[in-house]
C-alpha cells in the first residue's frame, strides 16, 4: 500500500494566497518552499477554510483579533471546521499521523502563538489622519487567532492533539526550518 498515513493542516492561504486580505501577499501562488518540502517527505495536506474570505469575500478590509471576536464568527468557524473534523476523527481513529496544523502568525484568525490586536478598532474611517493613528494601534500579541482558538476546542473535545506550528507573517522563511525539523522529528 503506498501511503504513509501521515497529514498536515495547512491555512488556506498557505495553498492559495489570494484568499488573504489585498497588501498580505508575501509569496505569488502557494507557499513554495513548505509545499514543496511537504511534497517530498510525502506528507498528505488537508486545507483548512479561510473564514475571513468566506465571511467577507476578497475585497474585505484587514481586522484584528478583537474584531473578530463576537459569537456569529466563532460559530461560523466551527460550522465550516466541522466536516473536517469528521474526517480528521475518522483519520485518527485509522491511525493516520496528524503531524501538525500549519498556521500564519499575525492573522487573526489562523494565528497560533501570535496574532494582531488593536483593542480600540472600531467605527469610521475618514480621513488620512485618522487611519494613520489607528493603524499606530496595531500590536502583535501573544494569542491564538479566533479560528485557531475554535479549532482547538473542537480537537480537544475530541481528545484529538495535534502539534500546532506556524509560519510567521511577517518574515515568512524564517519560521520554515522549524517546521521542517518539527516535521521530520528532529525538534
Amino acid at each position: 500500500m503506498l501511503r504513509d498515513k501521515k497529514l498536515v493542516l495547512l491555512s488556506h492561504c498557505l495553498l492559495n494566497v489570494n484568499a488573504k486580505v489585498y497588501g498580505l501577499a508575501n509569496y505569488k501562488g502557494a507557499h513554495e518552499e513548505l509545499i514543496k518540502f511537504l511534497i517530498e517527505e510525502n506528507f498528505g495536506i488537508i486545507q483548512l477554510p479561510c473564514p475571513e474570505l468566506g465571511c467577507e469575500g476578497i475585497r474585505r478590509w484587514g481586522k484584528v483579533k478583537e474584531q473578530l471576536d463576537i459569537p456569529f464568527y466563532r460559530k461560523y468557524c466551527n460550522e465550516i471546521f466541522t466536516p473536517l473534523l469528521e474526517q480528521i476523527i475518522d483519520y485518527h481513529k485509522n491511525g493516520y499521523r496528524l503531524a501538525a496544523l500549519i498556521g500564519v502568525n499575525g492573522s487573526p484568525s489562523c494565528g497560533v502563538s501570535k496574532t494582531c490586536s488593536a483593542a480600540s478598532w472600531g467605527g469610521e474611517i475618514n480621513d488620512r489622519r485618522t487611519t494613520e493613528e489607528m493603524m499606530q494601534q496595531v500590536n502583535t500579541i501573544e494569542s491564538p487567532g479566533i479560528f485557531i482558538e475554535q479549532i482547538r476546542k473542537l480537537l480537544e473535545a475530541n481528545k484529538i492533539y495535534i502539534p500546532m506550528l506556524a509560519i510567521e507573517e511577517a518574515d515568512p522563511a524564517a519560521s520554515i526550518a522549524d517546521i521542517k525539523k518539527v516535521l521530520r522529528g528532529e525538534g
